[in-house]
């Protein structure tokens, strides 16, 4: 019997359906969390939702998508996706955790340092176009300014960005290999559902994204006029 390329690839999107079903089953059943079919990034940077101006490109839920959680069975979150093929895991923050963003290189930086610290670390999640998200305890978005100014980190041009409600972040798998999600730390029965205030990582996060530009600083300061 001959395989066609259209048959290989029919079953390729099958597999990466199922695969992503799989996923939002576990973040929604073992780890507690809400889920939701969202849009996701194509191999050209755009937003699969077709809106050329889409002011959330990969980042939002597709329009008529429902949420499902905590209590949520195999088979709820299956039908759910069924009706979305090519949908992504779409985590909202500001329920059971809010993110803050850095560049996936002082991600791994930051990781080191915290780690020799002795710093519980929650989920961290390295996302497309080169950023992370260290999972952070839900509330820390609106607080995070004055923690930056409280811990002596008030530079506006720090790399760090903080998501909470209204913000969503973009699970692994993804439909989409070629801008995929995938986790630095993935999540444990420990860390899923309590993961750490956001000062216990703030502060290390501050001084790597600082360091970190102090090079780019220094070799503007080089350039002959």
């Amino acid at each position: 019997m001959r395989i066609s390329l259209a048959d290989l690839m029919s079953g390729a999107r099958h597999r990466a359906r199922a695969t992503v079903g799989a996923a939002a089953a576990e973040y929604a059943r073992r780890w507690g969390w809400v889920v939701t079919p969202g849009a996701r990034l194509t191999r050209g940077g755009r937003c699969s939702c077709g809106d050329h101006g889409c002011p959330a490109p990969g980042r939002h839920p597709l329009a008529g998508a429902d949420q499902v959680g905590p209590g949520a069975t195999a088979e709820d979150v299956h039908a759910v996706w069924a009706r979305f093929p090519g949908a992504s895991a779409l985590l909202p923050a500001g329920h059971s955790f809010d993110a803050v963003e850095v560049s996936e290189r002082v991600a791994v930086r930051a990781m080191v340092r915290l780690e020799r610290m002795g710093t519980r670390l929650g989920p961290v999640l390295a996302a497309p176009r080169g950023r992370a998200l260290f999972f952070v305890a839900p509330g820390a978005a609106a607080e995070l300014p004055d923690l930056l100014y409280t811990m002596g980190w008030d530079d506006p041009e720090l790399d760090l960005r903080p998501l909470g409600l209204g913000d969503h972040v973009t699970a692994p798998p993804s439909a989409s290999s070629a801008l995929s999600a995938r986790w630095l730390r993935p999540p444990t029965p420990d860390t899923a559902p309590h993961p750490p205030e956001a000062r216990l990582v703030l502060g290390a996060l501050a001084y790597v994204c600082h360091r970190d530009r102090r090079p780019v600083e220094r070799d503007r300061w080089l350039v002959p006029s």
